[in-house]
């Protein structure tokens, strides 16, 4: 099953996705870093940098399909088509993108939001960006799931208690 961890920027979705690998959950990394460290410029084109993480995040499905257990992903092809949108760019849905319906959203955090080499947008268009996702994420169907503002230990026990419930044989200890 591949679960998608998404939601505001700087709310600690990439910290979370590394305690997750760290107790032994297979992980993918979020697009929108890899895209920048490949040289692709999210504020000089920002419609080819989307469309570089939805290309990059389609192959992220392709590279865990025979994967049995959970997969999580920080962030996923839906933030891209969400980020294309937003831009009026044209664009189609991937003809499968099969992630679980279930999505977990870190929610916007200002106590923790920071700016960093490769983030340099502020927290209120963090928030637009996070109102976006909630809105795209549902019109595909999927229900959403708020993390808690809470520490990396305790995002991580929610989750997996969460996934618990619905893999077979998968343990939330």
């Amino acid at each position: 099953m591949r679960f998608v961890i998404s939601g505001c920027s700087s709310g600690g979705k990439s910290t979370l996705l590394q305690a997750l690998a760290d107790v032994g959950e297979i992980v993918v990394p979020e697009p929108g870093r890899r895209v920048v460290q490949a040289g692709i410029d999210p504020y000089g084109d920002p419609v080819a940098f989307c469309r570089a993480c939805l290309t990059t995040a389609m192959e992220d499905l392709r590279m865990v399909a025979e994967e049995q257990g959970p997969v999580f992903f920080d962030r996923s092809a839906v933030d891209a088509l969400c980020n294309l949108e937003r831009l009026g760019a044209p664009l189609l849905d991937p003809p499968d993108l099969c992630y679980h319906r279930l999505v977990f959203l870190a929610p916007p955090w200002p106590e923790i939001y920071t700016l960093d080499a490769d983030r340099k947008h502020g927290l209120a268009d963090a928030i637009a960006e996070y109102d976006a996702l909630v809105v795209a994420y549902q019109r595909r169907g999927h229900d959403l799931l708020t993390l808690p503002k809470a520490s990396v230990a305790e995002r991580v026990a929610f989750i997996r208690h969460h996934v618990a419930g619905l893999v077979p044989g998968h343990t939330d200890r």
